[in-house]
């Protein structure tokens, strides 16, 4: 009998990995030929951030056999962006990057279909993130990636034993540069800690007393944070700073220049004005391909099970010489965002209205201006003013008739909450339980009715 013939790909070093076995393979790995074109055909991958980082993880994963790639990002190209982000040129200057990052790499790369988001990450739905087989983050905000651990997190469900069911395991794989150093880590929800069980990793951002930006300053830095954090307020009395706007950014830098030139401080340009109010700091093109080519690598070892997956932390240095490191971190088992949910009892009668009010004063939520989903239904939305127009009338049923009259059941809110005096949009998942359903008696639980 004439043996199969497997057709060799375009990387002889993928089809090393994927057609044949190997001593620290994962426990599904199944080498073959099937294998690598399911891995073309079927998984989805979702790439958040298209900036120096984002750039480096689409051309790795196109180059890494993953076929069908989506890309998310806000932010527009700017020429300070150029020494570092290679996938865009002076004409694409004022061209959303997420677009052009896309097309760059599709003209590059055959066979590889990137469809791109020029967005914010919160104006998709849960939905939109329930559909990629894994999420490749190349952020460099907190913020952000907090709220796309929470989306991935609330897919997790737990079995009657508080075990994850692996079929809703949304793995992530999250990389970030700072200068000569970076890290990337793999998030599988349940399983390994999220984001939020080691948010002590990422130190507290720099703040400068105010006596001193407002009198005294000695740097450019204090200059920008003078314009940024007092001179907008007193010119813009209620109008919020929003950082993305160019407009808002340039007021700023101009507000900036005028107080350096008053104390004779050198120093204040616009992409530094940008760097002290966004906390951004330079970024390394070498930093940001050793670590999408450390990332990649995870995504491809979760996807097809060809290696056994990094435990669970890896960290980078090269200010001096090179250093790498690995840490295993533990999962915090009482995390409200990878947990199986914050328990809420309830009353039969209390309306939705009530609910979202209860989630204001909950002590582990303190989640204000709430819109609440269950099963993929939008029980009430704040925005667009459509769909709250749509669901205002859900406001006054009571929430047990809205989850279709069952004992407990699981709901997804999304608002935001205050940290450290900054807003913040959260997604939470919930466990409530109705009294006198089914069995289900008074239980020591937060929450009420």
């Amino acid at each position: 009998m004439a043996e199969t013939v497997v057709q060799p790909s375009r990387s002889r070093d993928l089809d090393k990995l994927l057609l044949r076995p190997g001593n620290i393979i994962g426990n599904n790995f199944d080498p073959g030929q099937e294998l690598r074109d399911d891995l073309a055909e079927y998984v989805k991958v979702l790439v958040v951030g298209a900036g120096g980082l984002g750039c480096e993880l689409l051309k790795d994963l196109a180059l890494s056999g993953f076929k069908n790639l989506e890309v998310i990002d806000m932010d527009t190209i700017e020429v300070t962006n150029l020494n570092r982000q290679f996938l865009f040129r002076f004409e694409d200057v004022g061209k959303p990057k997420a677009e052009v990052a896309a097309k760059r790499v599709m003209e590059r790369i055959r066979g590889v279909n990137i469809k791109p988001h020029y967005c914010r990450i919160e104006e998709k739905d849960i939905d939109f993130y329930s559909d990629f087989s894994i999420i490749v983050l190349g952020l460099d905000s907190i913020e952000a990636r907090s709220y796309i651990n929470a989306v991935a997190c609330s897919f997790l469900e737990y079995d009657s034993d508080d075990k994850p069911r692996d079929e809703t395991i949304k793995p992530l794989v999250d990389g970030g540069t700072e200068g000569f150093k970076g890290h990337a880590r793999v998030i599988i929800p349940g399983v390994t800690p999220c984001f939020e069980c080691t948010i002590w990793l990422f130190p507290p951002q720099v703040k400068f007393p105010l006596c001193t930006l407002a009198e005294t300053p000695r740097t450019a830095a204090h200059c920008i944070e003078y314009a940024h954090l007092i001179k907008w307020d007193e010119v813009h009395s209620g109008k919020t700073f929003d950082p993305d706007d160019p407009e808002h950014m340039k007021w700023i830098y101009n507000e900036a220049v005028k107080r350096a030139e008053l104390f004779g401080i050198p120093g204040v340009t616009y992409s530094l004005t940008q760097g002290v109010v966004k906390n951004i700091i330079p970024a390394i093109a070498s930093t940001n391909a050793i670590v999408s080519a450390a990332c990649a690598l995870e995504a491809l070892k979760i996807t097809t099970g060809c290696s056994k997956t990094l435990s669970n932390y890896l960290t980078y240095n090269g200010a001096e010489g090179l250093h790498t490191k690995v840490t295993e971190f533990v999962r915090d088992k009482d995390c409200l965002v990878c947990g199986p949910g914050v328990l809420i009892e309830l009353e039969t009668s209390v309306t939705l209205q009530k609910f979202i009010d209860l989630l204001e004063k909950h002590p582990d939520l303190l989640l204000s201006k709430a819109s609440v989903t269950h099963q993929g239904s939008s029980l009430y939305m704040q925005a667009p003013p459509v769909l709250e127009e749509m669901t205002r009338s859900n406001l006054n049923l009571p929430l047990f008739d809205l989850m279709g009259k069952t004992s407990k059941g699981t709901i997804h809110v999304t608002g935001t909450t205050s940290k450290n005096d900054t807003k913040t949009s959260v997604l939470r998942k919930l466990r409530v339980f109705f009294k006198g359903v089914d069995g289900v008696t008074d239980m020591d639980m937060a929450g009420g009715a």
